[in-house]
């Protein structure tokens, strides 16, 4: 009895501090609320309105009447650069770290922000320089990953390699696969400058960063070929299947046209249809279909192209298909055939054929590097199905 007694003096006098509590909170709320001044709120009002020029009109306000509103300035900067008006963002920002009393991590804040300016207005040297400055704190991480983005952009493959190294200390996470793309662009440009040692070297390195990189294994056979040495190509290139196969439309030309310098077409030929067989592609296809025809015959292309059709039906395979019935119809079939793979070849050549994984950027050249978001092999090296590709 004692105990249900007490229990019905604590229930109402939790109730009322709870109450006092809550009108304690509203109190300072409305307070800190009066402080403001009414252009804050017309700003908000026009963000959620979604009117950005009104609402930058109303903070531009603020911050003449209350200059020491830091959060608003970062807000202003910030709409300002989305909008490309980086001249201005870089002014506002500019004006932050013109202050004597900013806190050290709002500098840094400051300071990437100001950062994140320049490199939206192209300004690389100045982005650059801003960003390199954060050595240490908050920002230093995402701003390693902009100087990164720069050196990127300007090509600068050892910097590049230099600060993935440095963001993988920072606690990136592995970066490997970039750092096997930076090697492969300095071994291209070895290539093109005729320098088979460096470009050997460059993706020796880049095969130690990662030893699945398809790009340096194709690189390295392209090296033995642009050396004559023909056979090793051909067992470099071959190491694609067994490092991914989805790539071997990369290498199939390739590979015909060192077997054929070497005198054994009708080995890759075979190689061709095995690899058609097991993994069936339009890519493949079109690469063999002329070879095999060259090579045995128009019935041996239109079996080929059959069984391909058989396995995986599309209109990039119904094109060769009808390619291989028309070399051996008679008219009017002839004729007829050839008006149908006429109409197919213009539904589908514009079509994009390579479609990001990222972004879904499309294209109809294969790229290691993304046009659209910059990111690394994120492009599957098959072409998009014209028919999906069109909705």
């Amino acid at each position: 009895m004692d105990l249900d007694f007490w229990w019905l003096l604590v229930i109402p006098v939790a109730f009322a501090l709870g109450w006092m509590a809550a009108r304690y909170d509203l109190k300072t709320l409305l307070s800190e609320s009066a402080n403001l001044p009414r252009s804050y709120f017309r700003g908000l009002n026009f963000l959620l309105n979604e009117q950005p020029d009104q609402a930058i009109d109303a903070f531009i306000e603020v911050v003449k009447l209350d200059p020491e509103t830091i959060e608003l300035h970062f807000a202003l900067g910030n709409l300002f650069r989305r909008r490309g008006e980086t001249d201005r963002a870089i002014r506002v920002h500019q004006n932050l770290l013109s202050r004597a009393d900013l806190p050290v991590t709002e500098r840094d804040h400051a300071l990437f922000e100001l950062g994140q300016d320049f490199l939206k207005a192209g300004l690389l040297d100045r982005a650059e320089e801003t960003f390199r400055s954060l050595k240490s704190g908050d920002y230093a991480m995402g701003a390693q990953r902009a100087l990164l983005t720069i050196y990127e952009i300007e090509k600068d493959w050892i910097k590049s390699i230099d600060t993935a190294r440095q963001l993988e200390t920072m606690g990136s996470g592995s970066l490997e696969k970039e750092v096997a793309q930076f090697h492969c662009e300095l071994a291209q440009e070895a290539l093109q400058q005729k320098n088979a040692e460096e470009a050997r070297r460059q993706l020796g390195l880049a095969l130690k960063a990662n030893p699945q990189s398809v790009r340096a294994t194709i690189l390295f056979g392209d090296v033995d070929a642009a050396g004559g040495a023909q056979e090793a190509a051909i067992a470099q290139w071959l190491r694609v299947e067994e490092q991914n196969p989805a790539y071997l439309p990369l290498v199939a030309e390739k590979l015909l046209k060192a077997y054929q310098a070497l005198g054994r077409g009708d080995e890759g030929a075979d190689l061709m249809t095995t690899w058609i067989d097991r993994y069936p592609s339009n890519d493949l296809l079109d690469v063999a279909y002329q070879h095999v025809a060259a090579l045995r015959g128009p019935d041996a292309a239109h079996a080929l192209a059959r069984a391909q059709m058989q396995k995986s039906p599309n209109l990039s395979g119904m094109t060769r298909l009808l390619e291989a019935q028309e070399s051996t119809a008679e008219e009017p079939r002839r004729s007829e055939l050839e008006l149908m793979r006429t109409l197919i070849r213009q539904r589908t050549k514009n079509l994009p054929r390579y479609t990001c994984q990222n972004c879904g950027f499309r294209a109809r050249l294969f790229y290691w590097q993304c046009p659209g978001c910059s990111g690394w092999e994120t492009y599957a090296p098959r072409r998009v199905e014209p028919i999906t590709a069109s909705n």
